[in-house]
């Protein structure tokens, strides 16, 4: 890295630019800056939002949203697709939805419908719990036989109840689409629809056989967890057909997976759907709608790749090839052209937010003295000593390989007696600060010996961070989902660190050990600063962020270790800058136990009569005991996190 330093040097090494483009970047002061509204001007100083929001007594983790990057992510899917239909003159129109499942806390839904509004964005529910979310949320359209409606698309496994309540819905304005995902729902919503007098609205989700790609490509094929195949894609034309009901059969449906990388599988996917849906109009059916389901990626490594992290295409890219697919099958085959439906939630809601916490300390490798040796000490020691002095960038790699010797030979002669405890101490000593200067020498060369590549994960520091990944990252456990990672504050110095992040948990997995890197693909280590401390010695905050993470995070955490939902700030530009609009509080201690049938009352009643006990045997005095039952109710009352 350049000895003199700068914020352009750190939008580089943490590929700012490549991910995080239009709505995060780094000012002058070093700070990351947020911009919102994208290319529409207003943006906060992250650092000094966050001390701001930490006055106001929102403790770190902290989960902040910002919804106007919502508002800005509607407006530019509409407005790629209002583009490629000018530019392939397309004969229909687009209608976007939002899958509630992707996120579902309420003020998002909430600002995601007033943002869509405008463009007659809908929602999709893949659960009952998630009809009831749209139905309460999505305002029915005034004009219930309006040409072009606002949607609100019905998936995933349903039960009688379920249809009831979408077939009910239309009373209400509400344009519900059934769309039979199981074969066996087709009777059932047949049943229901006779039984209310309430002719439905019907979709079919077919099983394509193209092939998704990344962590989801399974999504397709003839082992999807969803979906008809073409002989039971005909079966239902044939019911329909047989109880005069084809009619109802407005809109096809199929899904090729999430966070679809490759533009490639989207085409194969989008052609073969395409096709599917001019043979089911030729039959018969008039079809309106052509659901494309979800897939559009989020870049969240910014390399602009076909990898799993990443995507190689845009948003117009995706938008152009549906488009154009979609008016090649139709004209081919003399079909009218669908209203085009999509279902990005991850590509909507990801940008939006960003989760804050503060590093508690950190471990160095390397951290103990250099051991003084007497020309007496053990003949290995020595040997140690003069391998380190002399280690050069002529000799670096011989010296490694003495000093992996070394190591084995002192644990060897330890375990028969040979070296005493502290011996052995100081052989793994010079080890360490062998592989330290070491370390420094292969991150200034431009070929690193194979056998060092590893060394640089070996020697990273250890940041012990206020998080737990189980419940804030989820994706990066369990499947190594890659997220932005880096200081929101310093970022005009150069961070000589390298680090893994440690969480609160009690558990080995409970780490974050797999970075974004410019070069493509992930790295072992963060770039991070050192810690400093203040003139009393005491450590001053060093502030981290983890961006990306508004889809599916939040609904997916655990409560591993007890430790409950963070605390949520949204953050709503305004003229004078922003405001506050919403604050979600965090759990505290006394609300998870409660999720697990603890009563607080009952724990606290059982402490005292423990404490009542210890009283009367003399083993604590009356002072301890008011203490511990204290500080035992105002625990319960606290954040799950450190303070």
């Amino acid at each position: 890295m350049p000895v003199n330093w700068s914020i352009e040097a750190s939008e580089a090494l943490y590929n700012l630019s490549g991910w995080g483009e239009p709505y995060f970047s780094i000012n002058a002061a070093g700070h990351v800056l947020v911009s919102p509204l994208g290319d529409r001007g207003g943006s906060l100083d992250l650092y000094e939002l966050v001390q701001a929001l930490q006055e106001r007594n929102l403790q770190l983790p902290l989960l902040i949203r910002f919804p106007d990057i919502l508002g800005d992510r509607i407006e530019r899917l509409n407005a790629c697709f209002a583009r490629a239909i000018a530019r392939y003159g397309y004969g229909g129109s687009y209608r976007g939805v939002y899958p509630v499942k992707c996120n579902q806390s309420r003020h998002l839904v909430e600002a995601l419908v007033g943002f869509g509004r405008p463009h007659q964005f809908g929602l999709e529910a893949g659960s009952k719990p998630e009809l009831m979310i749209a139905l309460a949320t999505l305002p029915p359209d005034p004009d219930s036989t309006a040409a072009q409606p606002t949607l609100l698309i019905c998936n995933g496994y349903k039960d009688r109840d379920y249809i009831e309540t979408a077939l009910l819905a239309t009373r209400l304005g509400h344009t519900p689409i059934i769309v039979i995902e199981q074969f066996t729902e087709l009777q059932m919503v047949l049943d229901c629809s006779a039984e209310l007098g309430i002719a439905p609205i019907l979709g079919v989700r077919a099983k394509l056989s193209a092939k998704g790609s990344g962590h989801w490509g399974h999504s397709t094929g003839d082992r999807a967890k969803f979906g008809l195949t073409v002989p039971e894609l005909l079966q239902v034309v044939q019911d329909l057909q047989a109880v005069d009901l084809l009619a109802c059969l407005q809109l096809v449906h199929f899904h090729a997976g999430s966070q679809i990388a490759s533009i490639s599988a989207i085409k194969d996917a989008i052609r073969e759907a395409s096709q599917l849906y001019v043979a089911l109009a030729n039959l018969g059916a008039p079809l309106q709608y052509l659901d494309v389901g979800g897939g559009l990626a989020v870049d969240y490594d910014g390399s602009k790749t076909n990898s799993a992290a990443s995507k190689n295409y845009n948003m117009q890219n995706y938008a152009n090839d549906i488009v154009a697919e979609v008016k090649e099958a139709c004209e081919a085959a003399a079909v009218s052209p669908p209203i085009l439906v999509s279902e990005s939630g991850r590509a909507i809601t990801a940008h939006q937010a960003v989760l804050i916490f503060d590093v508690l300390g950190v471990s160095h490798p390397a951290q103990v003295a250099i051991p003084d040796i007497t020309p007496d000490a053990h003949l290995l020691l020595r040997n140690f000593a003069e391998t380190y002095d002399n280690i050069t960038t002529e000799n670096y790699q011989e010296a490694y390989n003495d000093a992996i010797q070394f190591k084995t030979e002192a644990i060897s002669l330890f375990n028969f007696g040979y070296l005493s405890l502290v011996e052995r101490a100081q052989a793994e000593q010079f080890y360490w600060h062998c592989c330290h200067k070491i370390s420094q020498i292969t991150r200034t060369q431009t070929d690193v010996p194979d056998g060092l590549v590893e060394l640089e994960k070996t020697m990273a520091s250890i940041y012990y961070t206020n998080l737990s990944v189980f419940q804030s990252v989820p994706d990066a456990w369990a499947i190594a989902q890659l997220f932005p990672i880096l200081p929101i504050h310093r970022l005009a110095e150069e961070p000589t660190e390298r680090a893994i992040l440690a969480d609160l948990t009690c558990d080995s997995d409970g780490q974050l050990n797999r970075f974004i890197d410019r070069h493509g693909g992930p790295k072992d280590c963060l770039e991070l600063h050192p810690l400093h401390c203040n003139a009393s010695g005491q450590p001053e905050p060093y502030y981290l962020g983890l961006f990306l993470v508004g889809a599916y995070q939040e609904v997916m955490g655990n409560l591993h270790n007890l430790f409950g939902d963070t605390n949520v700030a949204h953050i709503k530009m305004t003229p004078q800058g922003y405001q506050v609009q919403h604050v979600v509080k965090g759990d505290t201690i006394a609300e998870v136990l409660q999720y697990l049938q603890y009563n607080p009352d009952d724990l606290v009643e059982t402490l005292r009569q423990h404490t009542e006990a210890a009283l009367q045997s003399q083993r604590i005095t009356l002072a301890e005991a008011r203490r511990l039952l204290q500080n035992y109710e105002q625990s319960l009352q606290q954040y799950t996190y450190l303070s």
